[in-house]
């Protein structure tokens, strides 16, 4: 879906000017591909499932403080928080916040994740972490750790370059990041969907703007929110030595009628939501029924749930409207279904307008690396922390690292998030770096006054 490129239609910005530029270059020439990667490789041998981040994190506050940006931890409960991270500016300039999280979406305990992750967990989920031609592999390498990893490292160089900031340089580095309720293993309900990161602001650390990383190698003003929806159908408890005399409803052969017909909804659901950068989709991804120990019987109830991205130009109310109508439909077309609902989760999506300062100077950092002109990503339905950081009023722009092409030059066909290219890494490293030197080493009033002529 082609659309208007904000960058075609805005005002020319402030020129970068020629000592911003080789400020930029001195800091890029401090960015060292060997000790990214394995800043990247020691990321990934610690292991950071959502609600139990604090080793890695109190890692990262050292490496930090070692590399003279100032850190510290701050603690949300005995196992989980956040590591911050700051290069304070002289003053007068506008505050940016590089984010990125740090938990990952699975653990490393085969008793929590399999079989649904597979009989056995991949090779490459694992912490004993590896860098090899020009990879790392190992838990989260690549999402969210090696966004987390080039956060650090843009600071990292900006410091090391001595860049004069005017504004300070904030790094985020946040817990629970992951689309994920309280996991068996804890007792913490809220451990996920943003926690970290609204603590975080909660707690004061914010920037005036803020680029977080994460997938895609575009720069994005938008993303999707969720809607998590629990759907009950019901039938007759029954056994299999008396169905053809007792008869009655099997909720997992209802079940299946209704998931079916969901699944021929989604499609016309992402059409009729799709605008502007989102393309958002629906899955069915959890179902309960029954048990497993004494299937002889037909239990009275098949427990499914729905997760449902939702445009930022819809609200989490519409989206449940729009499911209500649709599961009523099916029940409209098939009577003998029993079923109920309820909305679990909402998490708005977000927008930042496509002109703001930060969307505008990324795009000129992207432009500035890859020498091309920048075109945005359409089609995504990808939800992160931007949407709490946009919630919070901070203009968010998001950014991640190019993947390199498969080799028969299509996309990835297998998901992962455990292989991180290192070139990439350093290429959106690179774009943070511009990105920051073009925002935190101007007056606060330039900025500004750019903003507005924009908004005119």
């Amino acid at each position: 879906m082609a659309i208007e490129d904000p960058i075609a239609t805005a005002p020319r910005p402030p020129s970068l000017g020629k000592e911003r530029e080789e400020w930029v270059k001195r800091a890029w020439d401090a960015i060292d591909e060997g000790k990214l990667g394995e800043l990247n490789r020691i990321m990934a041998s610690i292991a950071s499932p959502t609600g139990e981040e604090k080793q890695l994190a109190m890692k990262l506050v050292d490496v930090m403080n070692d590399t003279g940006i100032d850190a510290h931890y701050q603690p949300m409960d005995d196992d989980q928080g956040n590591a911050v991270g700051r290069i304070t500016g002289t003053g007068g300039g506008l505050d940016l916040l590089l984010y990125a999280p740090l938990d990952t979406a699975f653990s490393t305990n085969e008793e929590e994740e399999c079989p649904w992750i597979g009989d056995r967990l991949p090779g490459e989920m694992t912490t004993n972490a590896y860098v090899r031609d020009g990879e790392v592999v190992g838990m989260g390498a690549e999402n969210p750790k090696g966004y987390a990893a080039c956060a650090i490292a843009a600071a990292q160089a900006i410091k090391a370059a001595s860049v004069p900031l005017q504004g300070s340089l904030l790094v985020g580095l946040g817990s629970g990041g992951m689309p994920t309720n309280r996991r068996p293993a804890l007792s913490k309900f809220n451990a996920g969907q943003g926690a970290g990161c609204a603590f975080m602001l909660e707690q004061g650390v914010r920037g005036d703007f803020a680029i977080i990383a994460k997938p895609g190698w575009s720069v994005a003003w938008e993303e999707v929110g969720l809607c998590w929806f629990k759907v009950i159908v019901r039938g007759d408890l029954n056994y299999t030595g008396v169905r053809h005399v007792v008869k009655g409803k099997n909720p997992i052969v209802h079940a299946v009628k209704v998931i079916g017909s969901l699944e021929e909804w989604f499609s016309e659901y992402t059409e009729k939501n799709t605008s502007g950068l989102v393309a958002p989709q629906g899955s069915i991804n959890a179902i309960q029924a029954g048990w497993t120990h004494k299937p002889a019987f037909v239990p009275a109830a098949c427990h499914f749930y729905v997760d449902l991205r939702i445009s930022p130009r819809v609200s989490p109310m519409e989206a449940m409207r729009q499911f209500g109508e649709a599961v009523e439909r099916i029940v409209k077309a098939n009577p003998e279904l029993s079923v109920e609902w309820e909305m679990i989760l909402s998490i708005p999506g977000s927008f930042t307008d496509p002109n703001n300062w930060i969307i505008q100077s990324c795009m000129r950092a992207w432009e500035f690396v890859e020498s091309k002109k920048h075109m945005p990503r359409t089609g995504t339905s990808g939800a992160t922390d931007a949407n709490i950081l946009r919630a919070a009023g901070i203009p968010t722009a998001r950014l991640g690292m190019p993947r390199p092409a498969a080799a028969n030059g299509k996309q990835r066909s297998v998901f992962s998030m455990e292989r991180s290219n290192v070139t990439g890494m350093k290429q959106l490293t690179k774009c943070l770096v511009y990105a920051a030197v073009d925002t935190c080493t101007r007056d606060r009033q330039e900025v500004l006054q750019s903003a507005a002529v924009k908004r005119l």
